[in-house]
């Protein structure tokens, strides 16, 4: 398997992986995994500035849901994108760019994803 492969399997892992189990266990027990100490204690990350722009509640019960079903299908994609499946790249090119929003670490790992999609293109389709 290329290295660049296993690099966007690993950001979307980090990263869709992170969105399925937060928003799944928000679903769950009520609300998202925030820190307990320090400046940012009960708080969820800044991309809560960008959802409420456009009119949702961060901790909404439809924000929780976007995280789970948007991280459970990203994951379920990265898996086609493992095992080679010809409609894959598309759909993790995709799957990366709407994630952009998720800041600050989502977007990095998103940007490379995005990087790394389009640069070795040939050799990852």
């Amino acid at each position: 398997m290329h290295w660049a492969r296993i690099l966007i399997l690993l950001c979307t892992l980090v990263e869709a992986g992170w969105m399925a189990l937060d928003g799944s266990r928000a679903l769950i027990v009520g609300d998202f995994i925030t820190p307990r100490s320090g400046p940012y204690a009960g708080q969820v990350g800044p991309w809560r500035h960008l959802v409420r722009r456009v009119g949702l509640d961060p901790r909404g019960t439809l924000m929780m849901g976007i995280f789970a079903v948007y991280g459970w299908g990203w994951l379920l994609v990265a898996v086609a994108f493992g095992l080679g499946a010809p409609w894959a790249w598309g759909a993790m090119l995709v799957a990366a760019a709407g994630a952009l929003w998720f800041l600050p670490f989502g977007t990095l790992c998103s940007i490379l994803q995005i990087v790394l999609l389009l640069t070795l293109r040939g050799r990852l389709r």
